[in-house]
């Protein structure tokens, strides 16, 4: 909205919103790329005090971000800076040099490294904003929403709320392919309709991230607290007030350390929301045996292919860490089996309970993973239910059942411990193993450049294993997911000899 409002690249903003060629994610960083190149915007004061440089993989060196090759985020910060460059090169020069001509301007070169800093400001400081429904969608002389406004949000959640809005914790929300499903938000909500929206907080963006944060942030919408209507305040978190000279932070949410790297440019230690993706490759389908046939069922019962596996899911596994509590072991798993069978020979298996791994993924590995004579007991069972001539379809749970009435658990589980097995050979392919990188950890000189470790340059040793930030930030990172992976094959393994062992 103040991208829209600005009296000078308001109305062209406006008029490339409206015909379609952004969408307010990319306004926002339009109007950050050309606002940063002006040296009389109004945002300088701001500007001034954001970073220059980040730490997300966008901005590593060719030989630090080898230092996450192996892992998911390797492939992912690849093909976004790859993304961000045909969009820039076909899009964002463009305009950006035609707005720098409103400013008079237009000689000035936009580089590439200019959308590249704005991209990275908006994404690692973006708020996921609850707002009056009024605010947002300001409404025309005639009563009605106006259409710009209408467009601003580009998938707000609307909800039923008005006064002060909180976000709980702090959800700064941006989102990439592989991870998008892991922003969350809640809001503390009375009257009226609440939209969310993304937006920079010059102020609040400056507040670093913690498990225990020190504050959350919440929108006055009436102006009782602050005596402004719809600004922003921090809260103390605790019952406590604040330590002086202590830092306020905020929760950017429960991310484990892939997205921290790839959004924000950090990590943190020990991260109790580190997950592990695993994932089967879509082209690897067309080479099993009957692939069409299996390909159908897979699509009948909307199988998922990839799966993230949250560390929390190894406290009610057979194996809970010592740190994990009773509440933890006792939370129960959904059903990881259908709860009948034609035959009534397949029985649900004892090990149900500690079963870690995702029903709809172990669904996907069951129907990848079958047999000849299993596929022909699938199409039987599914035609006894449905009738010869294909009355109806069967539903997805319907297929579900047959196939693990047909197949059981142990060649899913089997086609996952391959599956982990080669995640850990991709893992530990050029780096080592986990204790090779916890060695470089504990050897290494951390610094930002080679002359913060200047006083260290007399040891021979530690020139050798001096790092960067970046360098130590993915270490720990692919430390965590050698160590996650070592953990759920541990528990692949021991579910599949109790399936291999039941199913005698």
């Amino acid at each position: 909205m103040s991208v829209l409002q600005d009296p000078l690249l308001g109305p062209e903003c406006r008029a490339m919103f409206e015909e379609g060629e952004v969408d307010d994610r990319l306004l926002i960083t339009l109007f950050l790329t050309v606002e940063h190149l002006r040296e009389n915007s109004s945002w300088k004061p701001y500007f001034d005090m954001l970073p220059t440089t980040f730490g997300n993989p966008l901005w590593f060196s060719e030989d630090e971000l080898l230092e996450l090759k192996g892992t998911t985020l390797y492939r992912a910060a690849q093909l976004q800076k790859k993304t961000l460059q045909s969009l820039f090169d076909e899009k964002v020069k463009r305009l950006a040099t035609k707005l720098l001509t409103l400013d008079g301007h237009p000689e000035r070169d936009v580089k590439f490294e200019d959308f590249l800093w704005a991209n990275s400001i908006f994404w690692s400081r973006a708020l996921n904003i609850p707002f009056p429904r009024c605010y947002i969608f300001p409404m025309d002389s005639e009563g009605q929403d106006s259409d710009i406004s209408s467009k601003i949000v580009n998938s707000a959640t609307q909800t039923n709320g008005c006064g002060g809005l909180s976000n709980g914790e702090s959800a700064k929300v941006p989102e990439y392919d592989a991870l998008q499903d892991k922003v969350a938000s809640a809001a503390s909500i009375s009257q009226g309709e609440i939209v969310w929206v993304e937006g920079l907080v010059p102020g609040i963006d400056f507040c670093n991230h913690d498990f225990k944060a020190a504050a959350t942030w919440e929108v006055d919408g009436t102006g009782a607290t602050t005596g402004v209507p719809f600004s922003m305040y921090l809260l103390s978190a605790g019952e406590n007030p604040s330590l002086i000279e202590k830092e306020i932070s905020i929760s950017y949410g429960n991310k484990g350390n892939e997205e921290l790297l790839y959004l924000y440019g950090f990590v943190m230690n020990d991260n109790p929301d580190d997950y592990l993706m695993v994932h089967y490759p879509v082209e690897a389908i067309q080479n099993v045996d009957f692939s069409d046939s299996k390909a159908q069922l897979l699509e009948a019962q909307k199988a998922e292919l990839r799966c993230l596996l949250p560390r929390s899911l190894l406290n009610r596994g057979f194996f809970p860490p010592s740190n994990s509590s009773e509440e933890d072991k006792d939370k129960p798993v959904s059903s990881q089996v259908c709860n009948y069978s034609w035959s009534g020979q397949r029985k649900t298996p004892s090990y149900v309970h500690n079963l870690v791994f995702p029903a709809n993924f172990l669904n996907a590995l069951r129907t990848l993973a079958m047999k000849e004579n299993e596929l022909y007991r699938v199409s039987s069972l599914l035609e006894e239910l449905v009738g010869s001539g294909g009355e109806r379809q069967p539903t997805d749970t319907e297929v579900q059942a047959a196939i693990w009435e047909a197949c059981g658990d142990s060649g899913a589980l089997q086609l996952l411990v391959d599956l982990l097995n080669m995640k850990m050979l991709d893992l530990e392919e050029g780096s080592g193993t986990e204790e090779n990188d916890t060695e470089l950890l504990e050897k290494a000189c951390t610094a930002e450049t080679p002359e913060d470790c200047k006083e260290s340059r007399t040891s021979d040793i530690a020139q050798n294993h001096l790092l960067s930030r970046n360098k130590q930030s993915s270490i720990i990172y692919r430390r965590g997911q050698k160590q996650l992976t070592r953990l759920f094959v541990k528990e692949a393994e021991h579910a599949l000899q109790l399936a291999l062992t039941e199913e005698l």
